[in-house]
């Protein structure tokens, strides 16, 4: 089961892939069964080429969010198309539907965010009671809806699109194995440099506000930050 869309995980999960952490020989398996049989009609699956979207590699490997910019294609439909590729994934690969359905999906990207503590971020000294003393894990702000969060939390709407965007790219997949060692230090995939993005996604969604709400000739908080 896919997560609600009204959570702060189902926004970051609209702009994931369908499924996380495919080998490129799943992929081509994948590719090589085009759309398989069934898959909605004839005019949609010619839509879906239209958009890119050629065969069931691309689809694994598309986000809902780009699966719903094509026309007629909306989450239900979005279910369906994750339903039929992990049947046909299942048929290729063994053990492919205990490790990648909806459920075991969520699981993972739960367990990533439970692993990283909110801390870092300035604003959850306003829910650390709600939470107790070690205060929210991402998980936990991740599970809130998009109205309990600005509430909650206290901040602006692009604060909060600020933590989906942050969000996302804490649960990006891994960098696959082939690329060079230099490409992959430890430090770009640690919980401390994750959560540094968060709060570096923070302070830009905010000095846009800022530099928005300026007068035409006053200096940014950004240019203020680079003269210091």
């Amino acid at each position: 089961m896919m997560p609600l869309p009204e959570t702060l995980f189902g926004k970051a999960c609209a702009r994931l892939p369908l499924f996380d952490g495919l080998s490129d020989e799943a992929i081509d398996r994948l590719a090589a069964g085009g759309f398989g049989r069934g898959l909605l009609t004839a005019a949609l699956r010619a839509r879906l080429r239209k958009a890119g979207l050629a065969d069931m590699g691309a689809l694994a490997r598309a986000t809902p969010a780009e699966l719903m910019a094509v026309r007629k294609i909306g989450p239900v439909r979005v279910l369906t198309i994750r339903t039929h590729v992990l049947g046909e994934l299942a048929r290729r690969v063994p053990g492919a539907r205990a490790a990648h359905d909806g459920d075991a999906t969520d699981r993972r990207r739960l367990d990533r965010l439970r692993a990283l503590p909110a801390g870092p971020l300035p604003l959850v000294g306003t829910v650390a009671e709600r939470f107790g003393p070690d205060g929210p894990t991402w998980a936990d702000l991740a599970s809130m809806r998009r109205a309990e969060a600005i509430r909650a939390l206290g901040i602006a709407a692009a604060d909060l699109d600020a933590i989906v965007s942050a969000l996302v790219l804490t649960l990006l997949p891994d960098p696959p194995r082939s690329l060079p060692v230099a490409a992959m230090r430890e430090e770009d995939t640690a919980p401390e440099t994750r959560a540094g993005r968060v709060c570096a996604e923070l302070q830009r969604a905010r000095d846009r506000e800022w530099e928005a709400a300026a007068p035409a000739t006053g200096a940014s908080p950004s240019e203020r930050r680079r003269r210091s």
